[in-house]
């Protein structure tokens, strides 16, 4: 029997070497993991934006359906979100806005049905629509009644605040 001792030894070498390293030549691998991430954006706009209700009688209201002076708004979800839609509104330099006219209180609503039913304003925000898709609209019109009787004969302004929202389901 021929046994050759330096074979062998060169064997066990081998096989030393390759225990010894394989654990590092193994774990040397690695891989990515691909991100992509949009900041949220909230935005409405407000279309025309301007309503002119004209001189109205004490006591009396205008609105902007068909039937008024034709001046619907239109707010839109210029966002790329789902929000929601916040109305409010505000006391003038002369008149308050209140619940039922009165002495220098006027009276500011809205509908978001072509005046079927009105909602009366606040100074505090109020829902106006929800889960409005982005790039879609909300319809709306507002109705003024003028105060019964006012100290103020001057021109007023009314203004409508629209706030848009996130969405949370």
């Amino acid at each position: 029997m021929n046994i050759n001792i330096r074979k062998i030894l060169l064997d066990i070498g081998i096989m030393a070497l390759v225990v010894w390293t394989e654990p590092w030549v193994w774990s040397a691998g690695t891989d990515q993991v691909a991100c992509t991430v949009t900041a949220q954006k909230i935005s409405v706009s407000v279309s025309d934006g301007s309503v002119a209700y004209g001189t109205i009688a004490l006591g009396s209201s205008q609105d902007t359906t068909a039937s008024g002076v034709n001046d619907s708004q239109t707010a839109t979800n210029d966002g790329n979100v789902a929000e929601d839609f916040n109305i409010e509104g505000v006391d003038t330099t002369g008149w308050t806005l209140a619940a039922a006219t009165g002495s220098d209180q006027y009276v500011h609503e809205f509908s978001t049905d072509s005046g079927s039913n009105w909602t009366a304003l606040t100074t505090s925000y109020q829902t106006l629509a929800t889960n409005i898709a982005s790039s879609s609209t909300q319809t709306f019109d507002l109705r003024v009644w003028v105060p019964s009787s006012t100290t103020h004969y001057d021109e007023q302004n009314p203004n409508v605040t629209i706030q848009a929202s996130a969405h949370s389901s």
